[in-house]
């Protein structure tokens, strides 16, 4: 009877842990969904226009009227807020500069015609970078991010520019990555990331959640190069599967969103929290 009794304890205690995980997947998972609205409806877009040609206006220019009509949506709807928007398209310039500078050295290519194509890359291409920071607005309204020993900024945005400025300069200069990879896990080393998934907090090494991140947007990416959205040269006769280096460049290029990111949210609260002068 005891080592029944026992047993029946054990198994509804796993049963309990089973319960618990199940329940913290499926929260998890929908909050991830419902930041990633951005990234999906351009994902949609992208394999409808694979499939589908759309009568009287190129591919690339069907993309960027999905991309544009989306943004509007997501500010209408207050999905995003104006500052958040801003935000957006500061990351939208940055991507579409790195675009340009690539495709300019061989990087990869946008194939298709397209009316809105400057220097061979299409104006939609800066709204994929877009979605990224879009994604990271969201789940850090949705899921109550909060940031614990953050470095300094003194720290954080050098090493911001630097990691950006290594995607130009490596063509000529040796490629730091791995330096800037060392570095930034020295200046991160103690920065933690809260999260709140069904009422529960959570707690994560940032840099962990940079390596989670930028694995994801390597798969997003050779889903991209799939459905046609941009070619790399090995690409050019038959899709191959994108070399696994390129999750090192996410995991770089999405520090430089999260310090974005994390910068408004710090002026935001700075703001709220500053005295209202008395007249």
């Amino acid at each position: 009877m005891i080592f029944f009794t026992l047993y029946r304890c054990k198994a509804l205690e796993n049963s309990d842990v089973v319960n618990k995980a199940f329940r913290f997947l499926v929260h998890f998972g929908w909050q991830e969904a419902l930041s990633c609205l951005f990234p999906v409806v351009i994902f949609a877009a992208m394999a409808f226009t694979k499939v589908v040609d759309v009568p009287y206006i190129p591919r690339y220019d069907f993309l960027l009227l999905v991309c544009l009509l989306m943004q509007a949506v997501m500010v209408l709807t207050k999905l995003e807020t104006i500052d958040e928007l801003k935000v957006i398209c500061v990351f939208h310039l940055i991507g579409l500069a790195l675009e340009l500078y690539k495709v300019h050295m061989g990087s990869w290519s946008y194939p298709d015609e397209g009316w809105t194509k400057l220097f061979g890359v299409p104006l939609y291409s800066g709204f994929m970078y877009a979605s990224v920071a879009s994604y990271l607005c969201q789940a850090w309204r949705r899921m109550d991010l909060t940031l614990k020993h953050w470095p300094p900024f003194y720290l954080s945005l050098p090493l911001c520019a630097a990691i950006y400025a290594n995607f130009f300069t490596h063509h000529y200069l040796p490629d730091f990555r791995w330096l800037l990879t060392g570095a930034l896990l020295i200046v991160f080393w103690r920065t933690t990331v809260s999260y709140t998934v069904d009422k529960r907090i959570y707690r994560m090494p940032m840099v962990l959640s940079f390596a989670l991140i930028g694995l994801f947007i390597w798969i997003a990416e050779n889903i991209s190069t799939l459905l046609g959205a941009w070619t790399y040269p090995d690409q050019q006769t038959a899709w191959t599967l994108v070399h696994v280096s390129k999750i090192s460049s996410w995991f770089l290029l999405i520090v430089i969103s999260v310090i974005i990111v994390a910068q408004l949210k710090h002026v935001k609260a700075s703001s709220k929290t500053r005295p209202t002068p008395i007249s």
